[in-house]
């Protein structure tokens, strides 16, 4: 078994959902050589500090089985990408702004063979407008792309009422939560729980802000770019 395979199964991927996780990180090193994608790249630190951490998203208990879930700024797909593989009942959106990113998820999907996953090349600010995609996801996840301010204006006009905005974030998150209160009620959010976790084998001391669509968010938002991440709503 690869370092990979090894480290998924130990963390409940069975053999084939591990060995599809082993052919993501070699197609993932393969692209990065051509697009950035990761600092990450050696496998043991790639398998713990991107896969086990994205599937830990799972431990706050709002993502079920079949839920519709979109990832905002997925980049090389995390963490929407590593969610689906390990549990294939998701239906998962990929949204991100570069073209060439979603070229490699793309080939990550096809590779893998997975259905019930879709990447969309846009910026939130717009697909946030879309009515086909406003306020339609059961959840919306993001992994450390903007400040919780930004975050929760680009992500929540996604979600529906009800449903559940995820946002992974670092030991600062509650600084960030502080700052970000006043985002998350003008877009219809209130804070549910703020989740830690760790990984062991990694200085990894991480937290899973769990934010509730409890409104409907107000036309207005999300504002134009680059509004949200130059004048957040503090």
């Amino acid at each position: 078994m690869s370092i990979i395979t090894d480290t998924m199964t130990s963390h409940g991927a069975s053999e084939r959902v591990a060995c599809q996780f082993d052919t993501y990180y070699k197609m993932l090193i393969e692209w990065n050589e051509k697009i950035n994608l990761t600092a990450i790249t050696e496998e043991r630190e790639a398998a713990l500090k991107h896969f086990v951490d994205c599937i830990s998203a799972f431990s706050c208990g709002k993502i079920a089985d079949g839920a519709s879930v979109i990832d905002v700024g997925t980049g090389a797909g995390f963490p929407g990408l590593p969610l689906k593989i390990y549990n294939p009942t998701l239906k998962v959106t990929l949204m991100d702004s570069l073209n060439k990113r979603i070229n490699f998820l793309n080939e990550v999907i096809a590779e893998l063979g997975l259905d019930g996953v879709t990447t969309i090349h846009s910026r939130a600010e717009e697909l946030g407008k879309n009515k086909a995609h406003r306020e339609k996801y059961d959840v919306c996840v993001s992994r450390a792309v903007a400040n919780l301010a930004t975050l929760s204006e680009l992500c929540l006009p996604f979600v529906k009422v009800g449903g559940y905005f995820v946002s992974m974030k670092g030991p600062k998150a509650e600084e960030e939560l502080k700052a970000a209160a006043k985002a998350i009620e003008l877009c219809g959010g209130k804070v549910d729980k703020v989740h830690s976790y760790a990984i062991e084998g990694t200085d990894y001391d991480h937290n899973l802000v769990v934010i509730k669509k409890v409104s409907p968010t107000p036309p207005r938002f999300p504002r134009n770019a680059p509004k949200p991440a130059k004048e957040p709503l503090l």
